[in-house]
């Protein structure tokens, strides 16, 4: 733990997502307003990074740039300084509609470097798309944040880092617990943090747990000196029995496992400068 200590972790806050529904859990926040207000209150528990998704009126995914739009505004009002990063994820939209919204250059947005199995479906991430994506964020000063399903996404993601087609500091974020893709394994966490230290080792990492896995993951990655996701996309309970009341308290609850390791819980300012991102 003494290597650890004293180093500030970033908390992302994952909103809202393209699946959970009120009816799956009435906190989760779909409106702009209600995702504003959600933010604001996630920010105030320890995030530093909203992950950003939008939805139509009737909760189905959307990528809509003009409600991005608004939720960017949104949240450069009630959360300054806040980093914005926006999902590029396919479960919002095909092809290049995927990017449509890159043009508002959010400090950061997701991106799928490969493909893989997805509980009912082939999340299909094919090289011509990720290229242009990639371009896309290059193009509007827009750092990734790599989310790597498997770990040919962490080679490949390091692979287009040192060609020099990613924009910014190299971030990567271990997702696992995605029925049919990579489940929470200790020995494989492991080795992605040996694999990211010793072949990117000026990189940054984190790491996401899904549904029941969030907790999990979340203090694999602070005892392991990373950065991690919590929040209503990934994750709706507190515990087998309880569904969580807002993405705040799944928030506080990766900070007190930060408190648990000795580190504090990175400022918006502090995680600019971990991920190497201007003030806007």
């Amino acid at each position: 733990m003494s290597d650890i200590a004293g180093k500030p972790c970033i908390l992302c806050c994952a909103i809202t997502g393209s699946l959970p529904r009120k009816s799956d859990n009435p906190a989760v926040p779909i409106t702009v307003t209600e995702q504003i207000e959600s933010s604001h209150a996630a920010v105030e528990a320890g995030a530093s990074i909203i992950h950003a998704h939008v939805r139509n009126d009737d909760q189905s995914p959307s990528s809509d740039p003009d409600k991005f739009a608004a939720l960017k505004e949104g949240l450069e009002r009630h959360c300054p300084g806040v980093i914005v990063q926006f999902s590029t994820g396919g479960r919002s939209g095909a092809g290049r509609e995927r990017g449509g919204m890159l043009h508002l250059r959010p400090d950061m947005a997701s991106l799928s470097v490969g493909s893989n199995n997805f509980p009912a479906r082939v999340y299909e991430n094919p090289p011509d798309l990720v290229a242009w994506l990639a371009t896309e964020m290059q193009a509007h000063n827009i750092t990734p944040e790599v989310e790597a399903f498997d770990l040919s996404h962490i080679l490949q993601a390091i692979t287009l880092h040192g060609a020099g087609k990613l924009q910014g500091q190299l971030y990567v974020q271990f997702v696992m617990g995605i029925k049919n893709a990579m489940p929470v394994d200790k020995e494989v966490f492991d080795f992605y943090v040996h694999t990211m230290q010793t072949r990117a080792p000026h990189a940054k990492w984190c790491a996401a747990g899904i549904g029941a896995a969030q907790l999990t993951l979340n203090e694999w990655a602070i005892a392991a000196g990373g950065h991690t996701r919590a929040g209503l996309e990934d994750n709706i309970r507190l515990d087998k029995h309880t569904l969580a009341p807002s993405n705040a308290a799944l928030i506080a609850r990766a900070a007190d496992l930060c408190a648990k390791y000795d580190r504090p819980v990175a400022t918006p300012a502090q995680a600019r400068t971990i991920l190497g991102l201007q003030s806007r």
